[in-house]
């Protein structure tokens, strides 16, 4: 059965961009895809320091630090599928997601031996600012960067959400996310969308 992956970049313990991740993956389970969810938050990732030791020794995972990414790696490259949601930071994504994309150094082992390991599996965005024009796409296009560095399939939502969902949290608050109707129903139509191109290109 397809699997797919949600990726929750937010740092707090009541997140609004998780409950808007948590939306999407209730879409995706409706096609019958299984889903997993991985939350950023609190977990101990040290920083890439792009020494390449995992490149040299040809590993799957970092071998500089044992932390919580160790155990994120085979999720990630086993997943048919990923979802990726996070709150703007400056424009951008969070320091917590930005380390995760930072410590997959170690696909380039595996982009060295096949380099269409990851083009069957697709990606979606969904961005959570706090306001209606805070840094969504710039955000949405950060995580696409990273879809685009491995050949990861993106889909978007056409019109008018073009790049992926971008919610609005009004301040910040996790009860203002509650009250934006249609940028949670985008972040649903982001989980069906992934869904339905899994089971279309997607080995089974």
């Amino acid at each position: 059965m397809p699997r797919i992956l949600g990726i929750c970049g937010s740092p707090r313990g009541k997140s609004g961009t998780e409950y808007a991740l948590r939306k999407a993956l209730k879409e995706v389970e409706k096609t019958g895809v299984e889903t997993e969810l991985i939350t950023l938050r609190a977990k101990e990732m040290g920083f890439c320091i792009h020494c390449d030791k995992c490149i040299r020794e040809e590993s799957r995972k970092c071998l500089v630090h044992d932390d919580d990414m160790t155990l994120m790696y085979d999720p990630f490259y086993y997943a048919d599928g990923y979802i990726i949601a996070c709150p703007v930071y400056k424009m951008s994504v969070t320091g917590q997601l930005s380390v995760f994309f930072d410590r997959l150094r170690p696909i380039w082992n595996m982009l060295k031996k096949d380099r269409a390991f990851f083009y069957n599996k697709i990606g979606g965005a969904i961005a959570v600012g706090g306001s209606r024009n805070g840094g969504q796409e710039t955000t949405i296009e950060r995580i696409q960067n990273f879809y685009n560095s491995l050949g990861v399939t993106i889909v978007n939502l056409g019109t008018p959400a073009f790049g992926g969902a971008s919610l609005w949290s009004h301040s910040g608050s996790y009860e203002g996310l509650l009250t934006d109707e249609s940028g949670l129903e985008d972040a649903k139509r982001v989980g069906e969308r992934v869904a339905r191109m899994v089971l279309t290109i997607a080995p089974v």
